[in-house]
């Protein structure tokens, strides 16, 4: 008997973002770390980048993560504010796909997750000029020891440049792995307000 479970379209949740959310919570104990995603952006003349983030985001209408705004992925965004997400969990053999416009989110939502962070990581948010050349880690340290003198017995504000954006998908595609390369491969499309599903051969 194969490992891997079929995938219909007729079976699928008529909201990607919801069946999204049956697959992340059948991946716990799958991967080391569920939230991981690879985030690709590009360039207005079409050069692509990719790197992975957290998935820190999920709701029936977008999904997000938080950077810092002046990183390389951060200015391709300002410049062409579209982008593709991949989330993969070998172990039950699934990937999907978001595509569409990405915006960034509420000053209040930013600075509401930047708080939660621990301190280590609000300080260095700040220590750090994300895709910027430095001269040495021992000026990032140094950098990181400044600020928490700075801040010291206070709060860590967040930096300006610094917080979430949001995925807001017009495509999603869940892929399931099946045997001899015959994968179950189901899009969905955002066109006219509402969701449509097609299955798409492997």
């Amino acid at each position: 008997m194969s490992q891997w479970r079929p995938f219909d379209p007729a079976d699928a949740d008529p909201e990607p973002l919801l069946q999204f959310a049956r697959w992340f919570d059948e991946a716990e104990g799958q991967m080391p770390d569920r939230e991981a995603v690879c985030v690709s952006s590009a360039t207005p003349g079409g050069r692509p980048s990719s790197r992975m983030v957290l998935l820190r985001h999920r709701d029936a209408a977008s999904i997000g993560w938080y950077t810092n705004y002046d990183s390389r992925k951060g200015r391709e965004l300002s410049t062409n504010p579209f982008a593709a997400v991949l989330w993969y969990c070998e172990g039950l053999g699934r990937q999907v796909r978001f595509e569409g416009p990405v915006e960034r989110m509420s000053e209040d939502r930013s600075d509401a997750y930047f708080a939660a962070r621990p301190r280590g990581h609000q300080l260095g948010a700040h220590a750090s000029a994300q895709s910027s050349r430095i001269d040495s880690r021992e000026d990032l340290e140094e950098a990181v020891s400044a600020l928490a003198q700075r801040f010291s017995g206070r709060e860590v504000p967040r930096p300006k440049d610094w917080g979430g954006y949001l995925l807001l998908p017009h495509t999603v595609e869940f892929f399931q792995q099946r045997e001899d390369r015959l994968h179950d491969r189901v899009l969905y499309s955002h066109v006219e307000g509402a969701w449509s599903r097609s299955r798409l051969s492997p």
